[in-house]
């Protein structure tokens, strides 16, 4: 199966702008499925470095750890 994972929120909502790397990361490569993620609007920021460890949803692991783990597993992260 192939997903594709669409983020829209940036870092004003950290909860909701990791809520798609946290389901690609913990979700989908765990359970060996074809995946990508598409950042669009302000979920774009999340390019930045300095804006991606700075976002930590709440009960969700931090986004620079999520993007690692999407890296780490070439999953395409789509701007």
């Amino acid at each position: 199966m192939k997903i594709l994972y669409l983020a829209t929120a940036g870092a004003a909502d950290p909860t909701r702008a990791s809520i798609p790397l946290h389901i690609a990361a913990n979700g989908s490569v765990g359970e060996g499925q074809e995946c990508a993620v598409v950042l669009v609007g302000d979920a774009t920021e999340l390019v930045s470095r300095e804006k991606a460890e700075r976002v930590e949803g709440v009960g969700i692991p931090p986004a620079k750890e999520l993007l690692q783990k999407l890296l780490d597993n070439r999953v395409p992260v789509y701007i």
